[in-house]
């Protein structure tokens, strides 16, 4: 009976996805790796966070092969109220300390195993973890270089030039049931997912659209919610320079009200 609780309580972040969606108000995400962050680093990095005014932070990468993952979401849970949604990279990178889980189908991959297989195996202990749980469709963009994801999925990215693909691909996702669709170039991608391909796809769903991957400048995360992406990760540039956050956040931000024409 208490998975029927834990499921019946837990839809408060993605309401507030949709509503912040609804409202034309850009969210900014940082995306943290525990592979990459201790103590010391996450200490220092909170306060940033929550002086910029962070909508959500993403914990997860593609690996997670140290023991941190749970440390790490606590360590944040204690210092801020900001929501932690978990970004896998597997159905074992879970913290039952989180609020969320982005429960990732590859859907620009034809590999079995990325868009069911390890979540049926995964399903019992995601159910158990009491985390919100929202159904995401992952479209991997060409970004100009290998990538973690693209390397572990064992799947080609859609191409970048290729906007109708990706508008069908969106379409299919929110059709099969996706609440979110997710457009990643990958993380230190040379090249971000294009402003026109953004448009194209979110011309043609109502879900939810976050964007991450490759996007170093507030300029282009403008751009990038001028187009109409809902959500803007961003993690790679962070790691690299802490302090564009707050920038970063502005620009994302401040896309909200010139947007009503999308």
């Amino acid at each position: 009976m208490h998975l029927m609780v834990n499921t019946g309580l837990n839809n408060n972040i993605y309401q507030s996805l949709v509503e912040r969606k609804h409202r034309q108000c850009k969210s900014f995400a940082v995306l943290i790796d525990p592979d990459k962050v201790d103590d010391q680093s996450m200490e220092e990095l909170i306060p940033l966070v929550i002086d910029a005014g962070v909508d959500y932070l993403f914990v997860g990468g593609s690996l997670v092969v140290s023991s941190y993952l749970d440390d790490c979401v606590q360590l944040i849970k204690q210092h801020t109220n900001i929501p932690v949604i978990l970004f896998p990279g597997s159905p074992s990178q879970i913290s039952k300390y989180a609020d969320a889980l982005l429960y990732l189908s590859l859907i620009s991959g034809r590999n079995p195993e990325l868009l069911i297989g390890q979540h049926v195996v995964s399903a019992p202990f995601v159910k158990q973890s009491g985390l919100e749980i929202m159904s995401t469709g992952y479209m991997v963009v060409d970004g100009g270089a290998p990538t973690t994801v693209s390397y572990i999925s064992n799947a080609s990215p859609l191409p970048s030039d290729k906007n109708d693909i990706a508008m069908c691909t969106a379409m299919a996702g929110e059709m099969l049931g996706m609440k979110l669709i997710y457009m990643d170039a990958g993380s230190g991608a040379k090249r971000p997912v294009s402003e026109s391909m953004i448009r194209k796809v979110a011309s043609c769903i109502s879900v939810p659209l976050i964007v991450g991957g490759g996007i170093t400048s507030p300029e282009k995360a403008y751009l990038n919610v001028k187009a109409g992406a809902d959500v803007i990760v961003v993690g790679n540039a962070i790691e690299k320079d802490a302090s564009l956050i707050k920038e970063m956040a502005a620009a994302v931000h401040s896309g909200a009200t010139n947007v009503s024409s999308f």
